[in-house]
């Protein structure tokens, strides 16, 4: 798209929400090329915004130097010379393959001046999370931006005055991990799925009120019942895994951090919003939209994509952190912190291995972390008598026998750092810690009080 956004059009642009990378904007003005749009722009760390990394140069590759090896057989990437081309092409030509170009939409971009990201940077201030501000701030040095549809709504549909009504999930990963690389301290990952092990810690550290009852293995299930228990969990208790939008505005869930149970204002509110959409009594809405939602998963059949993407991450990320030594050809940190019988036992083999099988173990476990880390958008409207045909797919709500039309998209699939997998790995260790020190506590005697020792640890 040949325009350049400036100070003039910054004002049409509102704050929408924000993950740990990007902030998320969506448009509100009149201009034809952007309804119906939102842009995604890039964030910064506040430790980092002082002493910015200086991108890729005089047609350099972004990418540094172990992190071209891991992705050199995608050559496309190896010619981003910044993050936000880097990220579409990553999209485009890795995760859209893989997840099916029916439901990824790759976007555009545009260039924007300073001036731009300064101002929207300034008025989603008081909409963003405490949380969110303190740890990270529009990336002004950027160049450009992503444009990319506005999944919550039907673009007609907002010019034909149609009620849109917009459900966005992060599954999380859907499946229980078999790697023979996982330690016999850390077996309960093979029993608990990462999500609910997560909830531990992150009850410890404050980030939650409370556990969620949503279970990942329930949504990737293929059991139209248990996706309903799940859509059903995600209701109850949030978090930031689940929103609902009417009509491009939000009106279940929170705008960039974790969100606490729905009580019952919160339950008569999204009643009452649901009033153009579902044609049900009060009282009974809210089970026909977790119903809606269900039969559209289960009908879609995006769940086994996702979950063969997910599952490319066959070592864990404790096989895959040894691989990831033997590429930058470092002595292995996670070795030098076990005892020799369990190196010799278990991980000697990764280090023996070419650097091609480490590239291929790093490379998958990276993106498999998109998928675990994604969101899925489904957005519906009631099917009027009028329209007899569409390019979209439909499902009949049985409870208020309507028709909804709906699209289904993956969004938020950002590639994940190779730096990063040190991180991963000692934040692995950190969940299974806590989780342990919940159920046995210090002295290693079972205990039966679900959060309080991990809380007092």
């Amino acid at each position: 798209m040949e325009v350049k956004l400036d100070l003039k059009d910054a004002a049409d642009w509102v704050y929408r929400g924000e993950g740990a990378v990007n902030l998320v904007l969506a448009y509100t003005g009149t201009s034809p090329a952007f309804i119906g749009k939102v842009m995604r722009i890039q964030k910064v760390p506040r430790s980092k915004t002082a002493k910015k990394q200086v991108e890729g140069v005089n047609g350099c590759s972004v990418l540094e130097r172990h992190a071209q090896l891991v992705w050199r057989d995608n050559a496309e990437l190896l010619l981003a010379s910044n993050k936000e081309t880097l990220e579409q092409l990553y999209i485009q030509h890795v995760m859209s393959p893989l997840l099916g170009p029916k439901h990824v939409d790759a976007g555009l971009r545009v260039l924007v001046t300073r001036a731009f990201l300064e101002y929207v940077q300034y008025n989603a201030l008081c909409r963003r999370p405490a949380s969110r501000v303190d740890a990270a701030e529009v990336d002004t040095h950027c160049d450009s931006v992503l444009l990319l549809s506005d999944h919550t709504v039907f673009p007609q549909g907002i010019l034909n005055g149609e009620p849109c009504l917009a459900v966005e999930i992060k599954p999380k990963c859907g499946f229980l991990p078999d790697s023979s690389f996982i330690a016999e301290e850390n077996a309960i990952k093979r029993r608990m799925t990462r999500f609910r092990l997560h909830q531990a810690l992150k009850l410890h550290q404050h980030e939650i009120s409370e556990l969620s009852d949503y279970d990942p293995l329930d949504l990737f299930s293929g059991s139209k019942e248990r996706m309903s228990k799940a859509i059903k969990a995600l209701y109850v208790t949030p978090q930031n895994n689940f929103r609902v939008f009417l009509n491009g505005s939000l009106i279940l869930g929170g705008l960039g951090g974790a969100t606490g149970s729905t009580n019952f204002a919160t339950e008569k509110a999204f009643e009452d919003a649901l009033k153009c959409v579902i044609q049900a009594d009060d009282g009974l809405r809210t089970n026909s939209f977790i119903q809606l939602v269900s039969e559209a998963v289960y009908h879609a059949g995006i769940m086994d994509r996702l979950l063969e993407a997910q599952k490319l991450d066959y070592c864990d990320i404790e096989g895959a952190i040894h691989a990831y030594y033997n590429i930058i050809s470092q002595p292995c940190k996670a070795c030098k912190n076990l005892d020799e019988q369990k190196v010799s036992h278990r991980y000697s083999s990764l280090h023996c291995i070419t650097l091609d099988e480490s590239l291929k173990i790093v490379r998958d476990y990276l993106i498999s972390s998109t998928a675990k880390d994604c969101s899925l958008m489904i957005c519906f409207r009631p099917k009027g008598a009028e329209v007899s045909e569409s390019s979209h797919n439909s499902v009949y709500l049985e409870s208020t026998k309507q028709v909804f039309e709906y699209k289904v998209y993956f969004i938020d699939l950002d590639l994940k750092p190779l730096e990063k997998l040190e991180k991963h790995y000692e934040k692995d260790k950190k969940i299974v810690s806590c989780y342990s020190q919940k159920l046995y506590g210090t002295n290693g005697v079972n205990k039966d009080v679900a959060m309080n020792s991990c809380i007092q640890y």
